[in-house]
């Protein structure tokens, strides 16, 4: 009977051992997936913060784009009430909407008139043959052969 009760708890503690043992390593498992979940929730943390910086970022760059717009038509506004005001002269009002209206002209033609830029030089003599022309040097190549 002694024999059995030792063999019982030599049991036991081989059991236990063996319990532990495989506790432990079942424990690597969901530590190394508690830590990606936390890094995980850690990005999504990151990514929250970044995305109220931006929409932070853009709500004060509207707010001082309609602010540099307000003051933009508020100085606009004085300059005419002071040319208004300061200017009544006719003819110098003419004259001024006179020159306007020829700089816009102006301005208009200019663009119709502008050439694209050219990837080549111009030739000196329209009957000269071009660098892309088909028959370009074979008249040279020719007379050495």
């Amino acid at each position: 009977m002694t024999n059995l009760i030792l063999a019982a708890i030599a049991a036991l503690i081989v059991g236990i051992v063996i319990g532990v043992l495989v506790g432990r390593s079942g424990q690597g498992s969901t530590l190394r997936q508690r830590r990606a979940e936390q890094q995980i929730e850690e990005l999504r943390n990151e990514y929250t913060r970044y995305q109220a910086q931006v929409n932070e970022h853009f709500m004060e760059s509207a707010h001082l784009l309609r602010r540099f717009n307000d003051t933009y038509r508020d100085v606009n506004q004085h300059m005419a009430r002071g040319a208004n005001r300061l200017c009544n002269d006719e003819d110098w009002l003419l004259e001024l909407e006179k020159e306007n209206a020829k700089a816009r002209l102006e301005g208009a033609a200019s663009k119709d008139d502008a050439e694209p830029p050219r990837d080549y030089a111009p030739k000196s003599d329209p009957q000269e043959k071009g660098t892309l022309a088909e028959d370009f040097g074979l008249a040279e190549k020719q007379q050495k052969a």
